[in-house]
């Protein structure tokens, strides 16, 4: 299994800053092996979700384009210090990965 997301989500005046850092290293399928100089398969998170005690508040879909480990940065209205935020990915290879954390004050 992947390494684990690391989420991090603050609080501050009825704001939430989300921060998530998917840990993948997300191969477009253009880059070859320098070894062998076959091209190396495409590995990458296909779709992404973001929950807030257990209501989904973002769903995303992600290709080629985007840099191995990505880190996206998103705010929301009405979380508050306490709530459970969870953040689930899958990618090319049906490989999945679930993490959750609590947003802070």
């Amino acid at each position: 299994m992947a390494d684990p997301i690391k989420i991090r989500a603050t609080q501050q005046g009825g704001i939430t800053d989300i921060r998530v850092l998917m840990q993948h290293p997300m191969e477009s399928g253009q880059r070859k092996d320098t070894a062998s100089g076959n091209a190396i398969p495409a590995h990458f998170i296909q779709n992404f979700t973001i929950s807030a005690n257990g209501k989904q508040l973002i769903a995303g879909q992600l290709n080629t384009a985007i840099s191995r480990n990505p880190l996206f940065a998103f705010r929301a209205r009405g979380l508050k210090a306490g709530d459970r935020l969870a953040v689930h990915w899958t990618d090319t290879r049906g490989e999945q990965r679930s993490d959750e954390a609590t947003v802070a004050g």
